[in-house]
Formats: C-alpha cells, sequence, structure tokens
C-alpha cells in the first residue's frame, strides 16, 4: 500500500509540472486587463518579447511592427509583455504604457499587461519560456528587455533571440516564411 502511495504522489508531482507543456496552455491578461488565451493563436508562429519605453532597444518596436504588418495576424503574432524588471525602464500604468506604444510606435500587435519577467515574483508564462524543463527547448533567463521567444505553430518553443538582436533578421524572417 505504501508503494502505491509513493508512485501515486510521483505521478502527481509529473502532472503537475507537465500541466502546461505548450505555450498554449497559458491564458494572459491583455494591457486592457481582459483574459487573452494564447490557445487563441494556435496555427500560428509566434513572437514574444518583453517590452519597456525607456529602454536602448526601444526602437525595436518600429521592427516589431514591421512583421506584424508583413506576415500578421493569420501567419505571424508578435505578443508584447511590458516589463520593469531592469533598472525601471518601464515605470508606466498599462494606460500609459499603451498610449506611449500607439502614439510613439503606432503599435498594433497584441500588447499584454505589466508584468516581472524574472526574479521571485516572474509570471508563470515566463518560468515556462525560461526553463528548459517546463519548456522542452533550453534554459534561457532574461537577460535584458527586448529578449525575444519563438514559439512554432504547435505551441514549442524553439529559438530565443537576443535583446541585442534585431527582430528582423534574416534568420527570423527565414522562420517566420519557412521553416
Amino acid at each position: 500500500m505504501k508503494e502505491l502511495a509513493i508512485i501515486g504522489v510521483m505521478l502527481l508531482g509529473t502532472l503537475t509540472l507537465s500541466a502546461q507543456t505548450s505555450f498554449y496552455d497559458f491564458t494572459v491578461k491583455d494591457i486592457d486587463g481582459n483574459d487573452f488565451a494564447l490557445s487563441s493563436l494556435k496555427g500560428r508562429k509566434v513572437m514574444v518579447v518583453n517590452v519597456a519605453s525607456k529602454c536602448g532597444y526601444t526602437k525595436q518596436y518600429v521592427q516589431l511592427q514591421e512583421l506584424y504588418e508583413k506576415y500578421g495576424p493569420d501567419k505571424f503574432v508578435v505578443i508584447g509583455f511590458p516589463a520593469n524588471n531592469f533598472m525601471k525602464q518601464e515605470p508606466g500604468t498599462n494606460a500609459e504604457i499603451k498610449e506611449f506604444c500607439s502614439s510613439k510606435f503606432h503599435v498594433t500587435f497584441p500588447m499584454m499587461e505589466k508584468i516581472s519577467v524574472k526574479g521571485d515574483d516572474i509570471h508563470p508564462l515566463y518560468q515556462w519560456l525560461t526553463k528548459k524543463d517546463l519548456n522542452g527547448a533550453t534554459d534561457s533567463p532574461i537577460k535584458w528587455n527586448f529578449q525575444k521567444f519563438l514559439i512554432n505553430e504547435n505551441g514549442k518553443l524553439v529559438d530565443v533571440i537576443p535583446p541585442k538582436k534585431k527582430p528582423d533578421v534574416k534568420d527570423v524572417i527565414e522562420w517566420i516564411e519557412n521553416r
């Protein structure tokens, strides 16, 4: 009987760890506070980016929007997650961030509410994105604002693009168009 209890606990632990094995298993809040089921993006490639308004890489909003306009939203989607984890470079409220993105960069791709992308209060999606034992692909701690995660049409993490690398580089374009 004791062996059955141990097996049961082991199975429960396995089920808990594998409960979110796909990007599509998550529901997040959009910048207006509404639920946004990532499962609504099934069949599309997705680039997830932690963004900030007062960062040296903030100009990457231009390339992100251009990619979204060229390939989205049916084949490819960019999703921005504002985060204030690095030198307080995203201090604004969700409303202020939304206004900044739309007025300064004409962002039309989905923007989510401000979250934490590292540390003790890391958002569960970013736990999945950054830990190989959860995403099955790679460990990829967030290095800075504008780190980009590429998710394939099946909800699996396939690549991580460092913050310095612009989102519209050749290998990303090839991934969107072909792979």
